[in-house]
């Protein structure tokens, strides 16, 4: 893998992930029993040996059930990740809390566990959760990792709570300006997790995302460094770089033809449910392109990037973009990486045929260790319980022992945390007058298997 990996585990059978990190990984601060005079000192490991004394199945087989099992491709996997029927299991149910940013936009916290079934502890670490391209609270890859997460720890569960970001326009949050999100805009998310912070001071903030929500994270990490306020990371199925996998999508006529379309017929359709919305802007850019847009019933992910994303799909600047691919080279993550500064887990699947490009290296970067699985598909990971015979994500395993590390073990200090505070109704940071947030009406109980009908989910 090259000098700037040199610590890689060795695999005792190809469904063993492959685990990456830098030669010199970074070393944490864990916690240790108390021992009288010692009880604040606290021992220090590298992130390869704290991964693996709590991440044991990073070290175990994944076995992939056999009716999803394909030797050449994840493409099994992943139809099951969009058309199975995940209704039945990890029920969550959420409180939604509306932010309206200050370019007049919406997005949407939904919150497990809601009030009305529990209380916790103002400390109790949250799980921050950016979903996929156009999914949200409701999706199953969600919802298997915040069931358990946020089950109470005497029923076996973690006893976290957990926080998802919806994007603009996801999952039944109403489009309230022309602006629009993307792979590479940050500033919704930080304005997110400013707010959380705010609301929840003493509690620890844990950050996942999926799939494109992986992205956004890792770059709002990488922009943020030390001043992050989420303690941690974890990206599960990153495109990384947009460019080749974006390119990877469009030079294959099967990848062309079912993902890069299924993935543009979601963005077209979340566009439709906005319609009316969009038209109170009549003179912006995306009520022009619309009618074009949703017309189109043979548009790629890369047409619609090129039409829509591109334009709109953040703040001015660095939006427009003069094409698809110009915003792909802004948007991508992977050489970003290097600047991460909070431990980080990233989880990618080698049979992935949305992502195929990962830079395992990270550049470097002793804070990121990287598991690649041989099979899996994207969002996918569907493998047989043992116990119980149920086709369940084997990727909530590693996930949740992640969560739990990061979230009870290691000790957090030098942070550089910027103050906030409110200017006009608007929760801002220091330094940073051009974003804010503050919540508004309409928020209201959501329960989680109640998806967007009409979308492919999981994509």
């Amino acid at each position: 893998m090259g000098a700037l990996v040199s610590q890689v585990w060795t695999a005792r059978s190809s469904r063993v992930p492959r685990l990456h990190f830098a030669p010199d990984p970074a070393k944490v601060l864990v916690k240790a029993p108390v021992t009288g005079s010692d009880a604040d000192e606290h021992p220090r490991e590298s992130l390869d040996a704290f991964i693996a004394a709590r991440c044991p199945s990073l070290y175990s087989d994944f076995a992939p059930t056999w009716w999803l099992f394909k030797t050449d491709s994840g493409h099994l996997q992943t139809a099951y990740a969009v058309v199975g029927d995940f209704s039945r299991i990890d029920r969550v149910e959420y409180d939604r809390t509306l932010l309206r940013t200050l370019d007049g936009g919406t997005i949407g916290l939904d919150s497990t566990p809601p009030a009305n079934e529990r209380t916790l502890p103002d400390d109790t670490p949250i799980v921050v959760v950016l979903h996929g391209l156009t999914g949200g609270s409701h999706e199953s890859y969600v919802r298997a990792v915040l069931a358990p997460a946020c089950t109470p720890v005497e029923q076996g569960g973690l006893g976290y709570r957990g926080i998802v970001v919806n994007f603009r326009g996801c999952a039944g949050v109403p489009l309230t300006s022309p602006q629009l999100y993307s792979a590479g805009h940050t500033d919704d998310i930080r304005v997110a997790v400013m707010h959380i912070a705010n609301r929840f001071p003493k509690a620890r903030l844990l950050g996942i995302g999926f799939s494109l929500g992986a992205n956004v994270l890792t770059r709002y990490l990488a922009e943020e460094g030390t001043q992050s306020r989420l303690v941690a990371g974890c990206a599960v199925a990153c495109p990384w770089d947009c460019v080749k996998n974006a390119g990877g999508l469009e030079d294959n006529w099967l990848h062309r033809t079912v993902y890069a379309k299924a993935m543009a017929q979601n963005l077209q359709r979340l566009l439709g449910r906005h319609a009316n919305a969009i038209a109170k802007f009549p003179e912006h850019p995306l009520a022009k392109v619309l009618p074009e847009v949703l017309n189109d019933k043979s548009m790629s992910l890369t047409q619609f990037d090129g039409k829509v994303t591109c334009k709109v799909g953040g703040s001015s600047p660095p939006f427009p973009f003069p094409s698809a691919w110009d915003y792909y080279a802004w948007a991508s993550s992977h050489e970003v990486l290097a600047n991460i500064r909070v431990p980080f887990l990233a989880l990618n699947a080698e049979d992935d045929p949305v992502v195929q490009v990962l830079p395992i290296e990270a550049g470097g970067n002793p804070y990121v260790a990287f598991a690649v699985t041989e099979k899996g598909g994207h969002l996918g990971w569907f493998g047989k319980v043992q116990a119980t015979g149920e086709t369940r994500r084997w990727v909530s395993r590693p996930v949740l022992e992640w969560l739990r590390a990061v979230g009870e073990d290691i000790v957090v200090r030098d942070r550089q945390i910027k103050p906030l505070h409110v200017v006009d109704g608007f929760l801002k940071e220091d330094g940073r007058d051009d974003i804010g947030c503050k919540g508004v009406e309409g928020g209201d109980h959501v329960v989680g298997v109640e998806g967007e009908e009409g979308l492919f989910a999981g994509l």
